[in-house]
């Protein structure tokens, strides 16, 4: 039972992150997102995924494969959208 709730957490938790991406996409602006903390947190879940697709735990391998796709999602909506980015490459005057 606790291998089961743990299975569904690990895969269930990490669309919350849809509503962050949604967000982000409908007001065109990810001004409000620290980019140190999105590019250091994505280097660490990405850094963490082989070792949890090496694991034995079935809990640790679907939340870093979910999470792993769900948070790269985060990180390329805030790096499209964020007004910092946008300057540097021209899409902003």
């Amino acid at each position: 039972m606790i291998q089961t709730v743990g299975l569904v957490s690990s895969i269930i938790m990490p669309f919350f992150n849809i509503p962050l991406i949604v967000r982000i996409i409908q007001r065109r602006s990810s001004e409000d997102i620290s980019l140190v903390w999105v590019v250091g947190a994505w280097i660490c879940v990405v850094g963490m995924l082989p070792s949890s697709l090496q694991s034995p735990d079935p809990v640790l391998i679907a939340f870093g494969i979910v999470n792993g796709l769900f948070f790269t999602g985060v990180f390329l909506s805030v790096i499209c959208f964020h007004p910092t980015i946008r300057k540097k490459i021209g899409l902003l005057k």
